[in-house]
């Protein structure tokens, strides 16, 4: 490629009958700062096309960095959550199996309650039951010993132990009613 500079210093053999010296002068003079600016700008442009190019390849560089990254994202993310579900599956059936037991134990609690107190209930049966026989057989002795001192008050003179005996007797039969 010719640069300015060869054209500047480019000389034409003179001919017979040939161009006017200075008006190719004049002209050679505005091709060489025309071609000059062409020239400097054409360069301008190369070097701008390489400083592109490398920014390319460092875009492509990037892009290529970050494809990579969103993939190893996407997978952790799908790990993470992957995990999160089994974690919490974990925890829920833990917490179910906890639950179940405490159920279990509340139900049992609950049958051992029943049982006893089925059980208080049979010896407060019970124990009426006795205390009200222990009662009824203290009114039968009692009524049998006011009969036989009715009897022998009848039969026989009373004394006056007996009199004491059976007012002591009747106070105290007083007092329990």
């Amino acid at each position: 490629m010719l640069t300015p500079l060869d054209i500047q210093n480019k000389e034409f053999k003179r001919a017979f009958r040939g161009y006017k010296e200075t008006e190719v002068d004049i002209f050679l003079d505005e091709i060489i700062l025309d071609y000059e600016k062409v020239y400097k700008e054409n360069i301008e442009l190369k070097d701008k096309i390489t400083m592109l190019t490398d920014q390319l390849k460092q875009y492509d560089n990037l892009e290529d960095t970050l494809k990579n990254t969103l993939i190893v994202a996407q997978s952790t993310a799908e790990e993470v959550t992957t995990t999160a579900r089994k974690k919490a599956e974990l925890i829920i059936s833990e917490a179910e199996s906890q639950s179940k037991g405490i159920i279990q134990n509340a139900n049992e609690e609950v049958r051992n309650i029943r049982k006893e107190y089925e059980e208080l209930k049979k010896e407060v049966f019970v124990f009426t039951t006795r205390f009200k026989s222990l009662i009824e057989s203290q009114l039968t002795t009692m009524d049998e010993y006011y009969r036989r001192i009715d009897k022998n008050n009848s039969n026989t003179n009373v004394t006056d132990k007996e009199i004491a005996v059976s007012s002591e007797l009747e106070e105290d039969k007083g007092m329990e009613e």
